[in-house]
């Protein structure tokens, strides 16, 4: 399961994300879960409070060239897919 904690210094991070306006530009589809049980692989993300909860520690950046991932949260967990093949597929849950 996919449980993410946002860190506030890129050094802390497992992953460097950066968050596409438009979905074709994403590696990633995710849908965010409101329940930590709902949680899944790589699409399903729940966002955790605690960095000892997380399965995954990403920073969000500001530019696309320094992302390790290119995501876009979508609003149906139906359409949730790897757009374009990354390092980090199924290493996210």
């Amino acid at each position: 399961m996919a449980k993410i904690f946002v860190v506030d210094k890129e050094r802390l991070a497992d992953v460097k994300v950066f968050n596409c306006s438009k979905d074709r530009d994403a590696d990633l589809l995710f849908f965010k879960t409101e329940k930590e049980r709902d949680a899944k692989g790589d699409f399903l993300w729940h966002f955790v409070q605690k960095e000892r909860d997380a399965t995954v520690k990403i920073f969000w950046v500001d530019r696309e060239r320094l992302a390790d991932i290119k995501v876009f949260r979508v609003e149906n967990s139906r359409n949730t897919k790897w757009n374009k093949n990354n390092s980090w597929t199924n290493r996210l849950g």
